[in-house]
């Protein structure tokens, strides 16, 4: 049998019902006439009879309808209050912000096609606050860790000033100590500016043509000092590339690869920069010969405040923030960038963007 079949049988048997409801309406209005002209004996034409009987039977139709539509509404809508009052009771409790909700759909029926979606929905969105609530706990946390550390630094060695007994040669160290940790702050702050900045939906770059491998060579000049210091060999091997970017945003990019590979790299090591083009794509990569990352962070190297060997970054001075910028800024160019590297083996990472910018 068929859907329209079926569809055809009900509106039938909705006409049939329809029409003995009324049948059922008259025949009762019929016998109330009949019962209130035997009980006050009034005889009146047979005409004036049926029309009195008539309007009985529509006024008795009409508010039979009206007080069972009446009943039918508040039943109904005691029943869609009841459907929707977990619904309601979630909305409250995010609203508190308490994210662990969980409603279930426990919906039949054409109830289902709506409560059930909207039930999904919301644990959805709780889910989503709750990850999201997480996230932030966490940030909140490593940035409260990020200061403090500095922050006990200054304090202890601006107390050690105090002693008056400290020699010269300590006296400048306490004071070079200050000044680095301030250093380390100020620089913490600009990176978590910068991610603000990276992370706000209005963020828009602004793509000039400008020759990628100039920049780079200027780059690797700036940090001559860095890498002088500690005799690295730096090797550049790259194509003329012109590339529509935005050079200041990339710049960062550079430098902080530029700066991990230098500071990484022991003493007497090598760098290598490469850049290519190819299929309509620039290819950058730099190469060291450094202490290397542990296949297991590998995967987490991009996350904000993540540190591979936290014991090294902090002798360093990392925060943990700069490939997080280098990853969201690659990512803002439409691009990729991916790491390859072994514990002693040094480390590959590799850029790869459009030649035309969006």
């Amino acid at each position: 049998m068929s859907k329209a079949f079926r569809k055809k049988l009900r509106d039938i048997g909705g006409f049939l019902s329809f029409l003995s409801f009324l049948a059922l309406m008259f025949s009762a209005a019929h016998f109330i006439t009949q019962l209130l002209l035997q009980r006050t004996g009034w005889t009146p034409a047979a005409w004036l009879v049926q029309v009195f009987a008539s309007m009985l039977g529509i006024i008795l139709a009409v508010g039979t309808l009206y007080i069972v539509l009446r009943i039918f509404r508040r039943s109904r809508l005691a029943q869609q209050m009841q459907l929707i009052a977990p619904l309601l009771d979630a909305f409250r409790r995010i609203a508190r912000g308490d994210f662990d909700v969980q409603v279930e759909p426990q919906y039949r029926g054409r109830e289902m096609e709506l409560f059930g979606e909207l039930a999904t929905g919301v644990n959805s969105m709780a889910q989503k606050l709750k990850e999201v609530e997480a996230m932030r706990q966490e940030f909140i946390s490593d940035v409260s860790h990020e200061i403090q550390s500095p922050l006990t630094s200054i304090r202890g060695f601006a107390q050690a000033l105090r002693n008056e007994q400290i020699t010269r040669q300590e006296h400048e160290h306490y004071l070079q100590v200050i000044e680095s940790e301030s250093t380390r702050l100020s620089k913490l702050s600009d990176n978590l500016l910068a991610l603000t900045t990276l992370d706000a939906a209005t963020m828009q770059i602004a793509p000039m043509p400008f020759r990628l491998d100039k920049q780079i060579r200027h780059l690797v000049l700036a940090c001559e000092p860095q890498w002088a210091s500690k005799a690295i060999d730096i090797e550049l091997e790259m194509d003329e590339v012109t590339i529509s970017a935005d050079e200041d945003l990339l710049s960062q990019v550079w430098v902080n690869l530029l700066n991990n590979a230098i500071k990484f790299t022991p003493p007497g090591g090598q760098i290598r920069v490469g850049l290519k083009a190819q299929d309509k794509q620039v290819h950058f990569c730099i190469q060291d010969s450094g202490i290397g990352i542990a296949e297991a962070d590998l995967p987490r190297l991009f996350e904000r405040f993540f540190k591979a060997d936290r014991a090294r970054n902090q002798a360093a001075g990392g925060s943990g923030l700069g490939l997080a910028i280098v990853k969201k800024i690659v990512e803002l160019h439409q691009g990729a960038i991916d790491v390859v590297s072994q514990c002693n083996m040094g480390t590959t990472f590799t850029v790869i963007l459009p030649i035309v910018g969006n």
